[in-house]
């Protein structure tokens, strides 16, 4: 027992001893190691409607010189709405969504994008990556909202609500869904 303990306290100092130069050496530099970037970032988009809080994370991919719907994002196909893990919404009351009351809760979003048209689909599913193992029997709600073309091209996947100036109380808003030319606008109001 008494020479395993030494071992041991030996082991344990030459790690962190080997540990100290390259620590030191990022700090004299005044930069730490960082994660690996995702090449599509989390988003964050929220807003509050009445006494709703309303809240999607998201991957934001890039166009990157790709044509996007009906090239890289299948048209009349589940899309997980953006990069990386499907997108998630969150309501913390029950809402009308596109005509629809939607009770509150989180859901994975899923949409299916068509020519004059998307479905967007709310399932009970959390967690899940990409669209792969989407599951219609854990569809919540299907709602359809028509799209059209935006004002202007975004590089970027973009999810945003409309803008609410401080001291408003607004009892509507809609989720904007911007890629390469295409804008889909979900209407979000409070239920009553």
């Amino acid at each position: 027992m008494r020479r395993f303990l030494p071992a041991t306290l030996l082991a344990l100092l030459l790690v962190i001893a080997a540990a100290i130069p390259a620590t030191a050496q990022d700090a004299e530099n005044g930069v730490m190691p960082a994660p690996e970037a995702r090449p599509s970032p989390m988003r964050l988009a929220t807003t509050t409607i009445g006494d709703t809080y309303i809240k999607v994370v998201y991957g934001s991919p890039r166009m990157r010189d790709r044509v996007i719907f009906g090239g890289l994002v299948p048209l009349d196909r589940v899309w997980r709405t953006g990069a990386n893990e499907a997108t998630e919404i969150l309501f913390t009351d029950d809402v009308i969504v596109g005509g629809e009351r939607v009770e509150a809760g989180i859901y994975s979003m899923f949409t299916i994008p068509s020519e004059d048209s998307w479905t967007i689909i709310l399932n009970s599913v959390l967690g899940q990556w990409g669209a792969f193992t989407h599951d219609p029997d854990s569809d919540v709600y299907r709602i359809d909202v028509p799209s059209g073309e935006s004002d202007m091209v975004y590089e970027a996947f973009t999810m945003s609500f409309d803008e609410v100036e401080d001291g408003e109380s607004a009892t509507q808003t809609t989720l904007h869904l911007n890629w390469e030319s295409t804008h889909v606008a979900i209407p979000i109001e409070q239920a009553n």
